[in-house]
C-alpha cells in the first residue's frame, strides 16, 4: 500500500449549485411518466432523518445498539414553479386559471443537477443528478408582501417527506445520486434522454432498477410488437373478442386505438399484465357483424424510451 498523498492536483473537488430541475407528477402504476421543466428553482437542502442508535446493555456492559430506519426529506425552494405541480401542492383546477386548495395532494418525482468542480477545469469537471421518488409537499407559507424601495422577489419553500421505492439487492430508496465523472459517457447519455425527453418523446423518470440495469451495460432489445390477436388480416373474428397484443419489452407509455375502416375510435377499457408487456384492450360493447377494424398501435415507448414505429393491423369480425 502507498504512502498516502494529501491534495494532489486535479483532486481538489468541490460542488456546487443547483440546476435543470424536472418535477415528474406520479401517474398510475407507480410510473413517473411525464416529466416538466421546473423552472426558477433555487434550493434544494436534503435532510435525511433517523437512523438513531437505541443501545442494549446486558452483563453490566453496553451490549449491542440498534438502529432505527432512515428516513430521507427535503426542502425545496424556488421563485415559481410548474402548473403540474399545483396537484402536489393541494391545488385542484376548478377552470382554467381558477384553483381552489386544500385538496388531497399528489406525490412526484424530482430530478435537479449539482455541479462537480476541481482545481484544473473549474465548473466544467462534472455534474451529479439527484433523483427524489416518492415525494408528497407539506404544507407552505405564502408570504405576500407590498412593493417598496427594496423590492424582492417571494420565495416559495415547501417541506418535503419521501415513501421509498424498491431496488434489487439494497434496502428500499428515496434517492439515487449519479455521479458523471464516474459513469460511462454512453450510459448518461441513455438516462437523460429518459429523463429529458426527446423529439416526439416525453420526458419520465425510470424506477432504481431500471437505472441500475442502464449502467450495468446490458443493452436492451429493439421495441417491437411481438404478436396481435386477432392476427393480422384475421376473418370471422367473434364480436365480442378482446384485443391481445404482446410486446417484446416493458412499456412505459403507449397510445393504442381500436378503430372503424373510417377511423372511428371504439371505446373500451386496457389492461396491462404484471410484466408491463401484454395489453387487453376490452370493447365497450360488442363488434359490429362483418366488418372491418383496424388495431393502431401510435406513440408506444418502453422503458428504455424507444420509440416504436407506428404499426397498423386489420381484422373482420364473423
Amino acid at each position: 500500500m502507498s504512502k498516502l498523498v494529501w491534495d494532489q492536483l486535479g483532486e481538489r473537488t468541490y460542488e456546487t449549485g443547483v440546476k435543470q430541475a424536472v418535477l415528474y407528477p406520479l401517474q398510475a402504476g407507480g410510473l413517473y411518466s411525464v416529466g416538466v421543466a421546473w423552472n426558477g428553482l433555487t434550493a434544494v437542502t436534503e435532510s435525511p432523518s433517523g437512523a438513531e442508535a437505541s443501545p442494549i446493555y446486558a452483563d453490566d456492559i453496553k451490549y449491542l445498539s440498534l438502529v432505527s430506519a432512515e428516513e430521507f426529506g427535503a426542502t425545496v425552494e424556488a421563485y415559481t414553479y410548474p402548473n403540474e405541480f399545483g396537484v402536489c401542492d393541494g391545488s385542484g383546477l376548478v377552470t382554467p386559471g381558477v384553483s381552489v386548495g386544500q385538496q388531497n395532494r399528489k406525490a412526484f418525482g424530482l430530478c435537479y443537477k449539482t455541479t462537480i468542480g476541481n482545481d484544473t477545469e473549474g465548473a466544467d469537471h462534472g455534474y451529479k443528478l439527484h433523483l427524489i421518488y416518492g415525494a408528497m409537499a407539506a404544507p407552505s407559507e405564502k408570504g405576500y408582501k407590498t412593493v417598496n424601495d427594496s423590492p424582492e422577489a417571494i420565495t416559495f419553500s415547501w417541506e418535503i417527506t419521501t415513501t421509498p421505492v424498491a431496488l434489487t439487492g439494497f434496502k428500499p430508496t428515496a434517492s439515487l445520486t449519479i455521479d458523471s465523472t464516474k459513469v460511462t459517457s454512453a450510459n448518461l447519455a441513455i438516462l437523460e434522454a429518459i429523463l429529458y425527453g426527446t423529439t416526439g418523446v416525453n420526458a419520465r423518470m425510470p424506477l432504481p432498477d431500471e437505472i441500475a440495469t442502464i449502467f450495468a451495460g446490458e443493452v436492451p432489445d429493439e421495441l417491437a410488437l411481438s404478436t396481435s390477436v386477432p392476427a393480422d388480416a384475421a376473418t370471422t373474428v367473434v364480436t365480442s373478442s378482446s384485443i391481445v397484443l404482446t410486446f417484446n419489452n416493458k412499456i412505459a407509455n403507449d397510445g393504442v386505438l381500436l378503430t372503424s375502416a373510417a377511423g372511428v375510435v371504439i371505446a373500451g377499457t386496457k389492461t396491462w399484465d404484471a410484466t408491463g408487456k401484454i395489453l387487453t384492450f376490452k370493447p365497450t360493447a360488442n363488434l359490429t357483424a362483418d366488418t372491418p377494424y383496424l388495431i393502431v398501435v401510435l406513440n408506444t415507448i418502453d422503458i428504455y424510451n424507444q420509440l416504436l414505429t407506428p404499426i397498423v393491423r386489420t381484422f373482420t369480425t364473423a
